[in-house]
């Protein structure tokens, strides 16, 4: 039976169901926590969607792509199928045959429109805040250092952790950036990635930096949790090495990029700090190194594959020492985790699907969501759907539409063909137009067979209507026109698509505040529960 088949076979069979126990008298999380209204009301929300006496969840993998809007599942779902030699439109990716499907509320507290800090946040701890912030509640103002102080929340990793479970957290995205931070660290702002980014008050206030939170993880959580006894995070794989190295080009890695590598100020160099904490423990920068990694006596990865971001999946090829996929990345990551019989949390994020749509650049971002759709594949293939709960979503979506007219098999990165014709329609200004496009953004530019989105953001806007008559749209470096003119394109408001697959992945269904993700999680895996018998 492969995974699609066993998807349905699931679902039938009824193991996709949890017991109710999240939230009540629990003493786990804080108390401003516990009884924060998004909390409770979170609580009670999927009270109805609990099966009593149901199996629980060993392992919760959390997918998210990151501005994966339901336009850009479409989109990408088409292009997939045709890249396969179909229409493309009746293909479905792995996580479109899981038995259960929802919406998720995606506005922060303070925003109509929001950024990725508060939406992880969100998930990663059943409470909504405000933008721009990681891992604290809506009390804090962000920036402030002194208000972090008493707001701070509980993250589900931190819960698994707690509850004797082994930890990861997998992105092609910095590290430090706000989706897999906010599984980790408590910031008055997203943007203080390392204390070179940290303004001189906030340093002498006693913040500290993300990178260092990472890395400071085991101390930080049994400080929090006095009694406590966890052993730290055992996968963490992604980009922004710069974070972690000093300002000083003595410490650059093989394949820096940039004169001098690190960004830090303080002359710590955490990765070296990491590696002598955990001695049997494997620090890696490439292919080379990843390969090497035998996940079956490998005890904890930590794995920073670029300086920046990882290189986007179709640009991959181009990196100077290579880098594994997500999917690669994924399936490693639960051969490490899956050795600890307490199960694991792990958190997966697709993070540059959002980059490539604030460039402008369909092709970039449709091509990550399809690699995020191999990674749930891997995961699937590489669990049990009767004790692994895999959760697939996204923070936010984007300004990104598809448009006009067009037959059924058109090019999803084409001009608009409509029925019965063989050559593009034409709107009112007798020129051309394609499928997708974008409401804002830097606009049109052709940049060919350029596969680096970011190549964009070297030319000037160029919003508004242009004649692509003699310009291939289905190139990887065409940038979709962009109504409104804007240095970057920008996220949208409407609600994203939550899948669920597993013990309690019925309980995504519906529409739900985002916040209700960690609740699905930390109910269906009781970590509630278990975290408290460990303390």
């Amino acid at each position: 039976m492969n995974f699609k088949q066993l998807a349905l076979a699931t679902a039938v069979a009824g193991v996709c169901a949890t017991t109710v126990n999240a939230g009540q008298g629990n003493t786990s999380v804080p108390e401003h926590q516990a009884n924060s209204p998004w909390y409770t009301d979170a609580v009670d929300s999927i009270r109805l969607k609990q099966i009593p006496g149901a199996q629980s969840a060993k392992n919760v993998i959390l997918f998210v792509g990151d501005g994966m809007g339901i336009s850009t599942v479409t989109a990408a779902r088409i292009l997939e199928g045709q890249l396969n030699g179909r229409d493309g439109e009746e293909n479905n990716l792995s996580f479109d045959l899981f038995p259960y499907t929802g919406l998720a509320k995606t506005y922060n507290v303070d925003a109509q429109t929001p950024d990725s800090a508060g939406t992880a946040t969100a998930m990663m701890t059943g409470v909504k805040t405000d933008a721009g912030v990681l891992g604290v509640d809506e009390d804090i103002e962000r920036g402030d250092c002194s208000t972090v102080a008493g707001n701070e929340l509980t993250t589900a990793l931190e819960l698994a952790e707690l509850a004797g479970k082994s930890t990861g957290i997998v992105t092609t995205a910095r590290i430090t950036h706000a989706t897999p931070a906010a599984a980790y660290a408590k910031s008055a702002d997203r943007n203080w990635e390392d204390v070179s980014d940290m303004p001189k008050e906030a340093v002498e206030a006693g913040c500290t930096d993300i990178a260092r939170q990472l890395v400071e993880f085991e101390s930080n959580l049994e400080n929090a949790y006095p009694g406590a006894d966890v052993d730290g995070i055992e996968v963490v794989m992604g980009g922004g090495r710069r974070h972690f190295l000093p300002k000083d080009a003595a410490y650059n890695s093989a394949d820096a990029v940039s004169s001098v590598e690190g960004d830090r100020t303080d002359d710590r160099d955490l990765t070296a700090e990491w590696q002598e904490q955990y001695p049997n423990g494997a620090y890696v920068i490439d292919k080379s190194g990843f390969d090497s990694i035998d996940a079956d006596r490998t005890e904890r990865v930590f794995g920073l594959f670029n300086e920046s971001h990882m290189q986007y999946e179709a640009d991959r090829e181009n990196d100077i020492a290579g880098e594994p996929s997500l999917s690669e990345m994924t399936e490693k990551a639960i051969d490490v985790l899956d050795n600890n019989r307490q199960g694991f949390f792990l958190m997966v994020e697709s993070g540059r699907i959002d980059h490539a749509h604030h460039a402008g650049n369909a092709h970039g971002a449709l091509t990550d969501a399809i690699e995020l759709s191999n990674a749930v594949e891997a995961a699937m293939e590489a669990t049990n759907p009767e004790d692994t709960l895999i959760i697939v979503t996204a923070d936010h979506s984007h300004v990104f539409t598809i448009a006009g007219y067009p037959k059924r098999g058109n090019p999803i990165l084409g001009k608009v063909v409509g029925i019965g014709s063989d050559e593009p329609s034409l709107a009112n200004d007798g020129k051309p137009y394609t499928t997708l496009g974008y409401t804002n953004g830097m606009g049109f530019h052709d940049l060919g067979d350029e596969t680096d989105s970011d190549a964009v953001y070297e030319l000037d806007v160029n919003a508004g209507r242009k004649d692509i008559s003699n310009v291939d749209t289905e190139a990887p470096g065409y940038h979709q026109e962009a109504l409104v003119p804007l240095g970057s394109e920008t996220h949208a408001g409407e609600d994203v698509a939550v899948y669920g697959y597993g013990p309690g992945a019925q309980m995504v269904s519906g529409t739900n505040e985002q916040n209700v993700i960690f609740h699905v999680i930390n109910t269906a895996a009781k970590l509630s529960e278990k975290a408290m018998s460990g303390l």
